[in-house]
């Protein structure tokens, strides 16, 4: 009877402290997955809140570059991002130039130098803050690239209405957004699965194996 209940204490301290890891797991992995979730999440470019934040735009008609920065070999253009409604939106996009090939189908469509309506591209890349050297030539060239019945004349002061405040930059690599909380909560999570393997391969205290090492025998 004695070892009997020995046996039941040993199974019933298993089973709750197994009952609580699993708990703390099943939250944990939640809650990491939760964070991977919101890490690597890319946000389309209506949505943007932070220039840290990864986007798109889905191009549907691409301008010639209208600005430059030769040390970087990157181009300003304007897109065009069509909506399923049928409505369209202009905003601006650096790509390096040597990706130029990847776009012209769109840029020859643009301009009417093909009939052939190519595929949407997807860019993909992180928001810049126009400065006013882009935003005045942006002004000054965008004429020449809206439909004609656009009928919105972009100042200065409806700069930010109309084409946002910032540009799409594609050349930038996406970044590694794993930050210190999910390696924490992952890190977390690894030690409570261990303790839990160890809580059920738990056999409790073997006394003779700890008499035999001490000295300890019956007799005394």
């Amino acid at each position: 009877m004695k070892k009997r209940s020995k046996k039941e204490k040993l199974l019933t301290f298993k089973l709750v402290r197994c009952i609580v890891y699993l708990i703390i797991i099943t939250i944990l992995f939640a809650f990491s997955y939760h964070l991977l979730q919101e890490n690597n999440k890319i946000v389309p470019w209506s949505e943007v809140e932070s220039v840290d934040d990864y986007t798109y735009i889905d191009i549907y008609k691409m301008s010639e570059k209208f600005a430059y920065y030769k040390d970087t070999n990157v181009g300003i253009h304007f897109v065009i991002e069509k909506e399923d409604t049928g409505l369209w939106h202009t905003y601006l996009v650096a790509i390096n130039e040597d990706d130029y090939d990847k776009y012209k189908s769109i840029i020859d469509y643009t301009y009417e130098r093909t009939k052939e309506e190519p595929k949407v591209i997807r860019a993909y890349g992180y928001p810049v803050i126009v400065d006013e050297k882009i935003k005045n030539l942006a002004i000054k060239n965008i004429p020449s690239f809206v439909p004609s019945e656009n009928e919105v004349t972009i100042t200065k002061d409806n700069y930010n209405v109309y084409l946002t405040n910032s540009y799409l930059d594609t050349t930038k690599a996406e970044k590694s957004r794993i930050n210190i909380l999910l390696y924490l909560t992952l890190a977390s999570l690894v030690i409570v699965i261990l303790l839990f393997i160890d809580t059920i391969l738990y056999k409790g205290k073997n006394k003779k194996k700890r008499r035999r090492k001490y000295g300890i025998s019956r007799n005394n």
